[in-house]
Parts: structure tokens; sequence; C-alpha cells
């Protein structure tokens, strides 16, 4: 068994360890910081699973932290991409209302994304809406011009190629097993039985973040409950039908955004995702199933509670998960030219979402700290788009530790 000791062990090698392990570099030059990983490779899981989206702040709560952090963290976003040569292109997103019982929450929205600082938004008609997409239908919508696209996983590449040049190291393969704090260092141990000591851990573990915030000793409320959300593509010769992001008027009671029509950087257009609660953490597909993670989700009193509330929706989510046409009369309701063979089979993210004891679906970021340590307990969307933002804020949150 080795010991190695650093400065700060950032835990999980997604976008957001990976911008937070930069921003503790910028502020202590010095210090020695190591990024451990779970798996083979940085931006294994969510930052990769994506749709690559880059948000602009239309739809949180003013003066939640998603709210304040995704404009900063967009502005950052385009501007960390345009410096290092990465693809980002700002291609405007359209949220249509079809029926008039949307328009309160359209009109929501958009007070939400005037008192969020959102720049650019405005309000379209019929006619206005098609006159940006020609092929798609609705009685109103929301126009924001400044919601782009990017490739994250290029994003997280560049971020770790800026760690190393830093004099950080990552280290791949390190699952933390064990987390013990004492009055001046934090030491972890990996399934291997190599073992870190540092002065402080930030653990940015994403789907896993539960998990080791209860090793640390900490309450195991929220707990991460996984949520499957797969995706089909249009097929080349349809992608005509779609010029920008088109959403739905959200549900404002669920932190999920429905399915959508989304363009992507190489070229594709994506639709989806579903939301299925799903088998593994790792579920990325449908017939990926591990006892631990079931366990997990199925002895969690939240998730029953949660069950309960919404079991209407699970169903429907199903019908999805299992049906190219179903798949297809959504998005038809908002291009109708859309047909269940214009779509293909895409891929699948599993997204960690933090489900309170109560049933709650935790919707905001959310921070806790341990003895020495600073855990991110819930960061979905737009986690990716505020991750250079919000990296700011957990390093804050560090610095404050004894």
């Amino acid at each position: 068994m080795s010991v190695d000791h650093v400065d700060t062990i950032v835990v999980g090698a997604g976008i957001l360890g990976l911008a937070v392990a930069r921003e503790v570099l910028a502020r202590r030059p010095r210090e020695r910081v190591l990024v451990v990983e779970r798996e083979p490779r940085p931006a294994a899981h969510q930052s990769s699973h994506s749709s690559g989206v880059i948000h602009a702040g239309v739809y949180y709560a003013p003066g939640s932290l998603k709210a304040r952090l995704c404009v900063d963290g967009a502005a950052l976003m385009y501007a960390y991409c345009e410096r290092h040569g990465i693809d980002a292109r700002a291609i405007g997103k359209l949220i249509i209302a079809l029926r008039r019982d949307e328009l309160p929450a359209l009109d929501e929205l958009e007070r939400r994304a005037r008192a969020n600082g959102v720049g650019g938004v405005r309000r379209l008609d019929a006619d206005g809406l098609r006159a940006i997409e020609p092929h798609a239908s609705g009685i109103a919508a929301l126009h924001s011009p400044n919601t782009g696209i990017v490739d994250f996983g290029a994003v997280c590449a560049r971020l770790a190629t800026d760690l190393r040049e830093a004099g950080a190291e990552l280290r791949p393969r390190f699952e933390v097993v064990a987390v013990a704090a004492g009055d001046r260092t934090i030491r972890l141990r990996a399934g291997s039985g190599d073992e870190l000591q540092g002065a402080r851990a930030i653990f940015c573990a994403g789907l896993w973040s539960d998990r080791l915030a209860v090793l640390a000793g900490t309450d195991p409320d929220p707990r991460i409950v996984p949520f499957r959300g797969g995706y089909m593509r249009l097929r080349p010769e349809r992608r005509e039908l779609v010029r920008g992001l088109i959403y739905p008027v959200p549900d404002p009671s669920l932190p999920f955004l429905g399915v959508h029509l989304t363009p992507r950087i190489d070229g594709e257009v994506l639709l989806g995702p579903s939301a299925l609660l799903a088998g593994a953490r790792d579920g990325y597909r449908l017939s990926t199933l591990r006892a631990a993670d079931i366990r997990d989700t199925a002895t969690w009193p939240g998730t029953w509670r949660m069950a309960r509330r919404w079991w209407r929706t699970g169903i429907h989510e199903l019908r999805l998960a299992i049906s190219r046409e179903a798949f297809a009369a959504v998005a038809a309701q908002y291009v109708p030219d859309l047909r269940g063979e214009d779509l293909q089979p895409a891929f699948a993210g599993v997204r960690a979402q933090a489900v309170g004891r109560d049933g709650r679906l935790v919707d905001d970021f959310l921070l806790s700290a341990t003895p020495r340590a600073i855990h991110v307990r819930n960061a979905p969307s737009p986690a990716a788009t505020s991750s250079l933002a919000l990296a700011a804020k957990i390093a804050d949150a560090a610095d404050q530790l004894p």
C-alpha cells in the first residue's frame, strides 16, 4: 500500500471536477493538486453523455444558484471556448407553447429570464416563431438567442490539458472506498488499497456523490436516484427540419425540460431525452442492472414518495423509452412534418438527480461540508454550462475550510 501526500484532492474528473481543480490552481498555483477518477478516463459519464447545450438561464428561479451561475457560467464558457479554439455556437432556442393553457407558464419563463439578466429574450407569436423555425408550429414562443451548443467532451479535454500544463495530476482508476478526516488532513483509500492524504478534498462525484458524502460521515439525505435519458436522432436527410433548439414549455414542478430538438456541433439533430428510472448509475443501456444501485434506489423512502406523486409521468416516460412512434409523436407536436421513420436510435445519458427523503426532487445546485471536505450533492443541468462559475463558488467554500 502506498500513501501519497498532496494539498488538494478533487474527486471526480467530469467537467465540474476539472473546472474546480483549475480554479484551485489559479488561486494557489504552488499547491499540489490531484484529480482522482474512478473510470479509466475523464468525463466518462454525464459530461460526455449530454446534448451539449449551453443554457442561457431562462428557466431558473431568480435568486437561485442555478439562475446566478448559469448566466455567468454561459458567458465564461463562450469566452473559454473562443480562447481555446473550441467550436461553440449561439444558435438560439425557441420555447414553444402549443395551447392557451401553456401561456401563463410562458409568461413566467419570460419574467424569470428578465429577472435573471438573460440577454436578447423576446416573445413571438405564431408567425414570428415560424420566421425563425419554418417547420415549427405553436401559438407563441419565447426566443433566447444566446442559447448555444458545444461539445462538452472537447471542453473537458482542454481543461485536462490546462491542468497538466499547470502541474496538476490526473489519476484514473482510483475508486474511493473509504474517507477519514483528522485534525489537519483527510485520507482517501481506493479499492486497490492505495491511499491519498491531503489538506482538503473536494468531491465532485456526480452519480456517486451521495455515497462518498456518507463515507465522509454526513447525512444520506438527499440520495442520488439515477434517471436514464434516451435520445433519438434525425436521419441526415431530415435535418433541415430544425435550424436551432426547439423546446416545449416545461412543467414548472419538475426539474426536467421535456423532449426537445437539439442540433449538435457534429451536425446531428437529437430528439430527447426521455426520463426513466435507471437500473444502474451507469445504466446507459436499459438492460444494465446493478444490484447495489437498485437497492439504493428501492430502499430510499423518497423514491416511493416521488413515485406516488409522479407515476403518471413515469408511465409516459416509459412509453417514450420503448417506442419510437411515441417519441416521434411528442416531437411532431412542435415540428409537424416529423414521422417515426425519420428517427434513429442515438445514445443515452444518466442524470444524477438528488431526491430528498420526503420525495422532493432537489432542483438547485447543492453543496455541503464535512471535516476538511466540500461535497457537491446535486449538480444537474445546467451544471456543464455553469461549470466555470460554479467552480469558483465551490472553491470559495473550500477556502473556508479550517
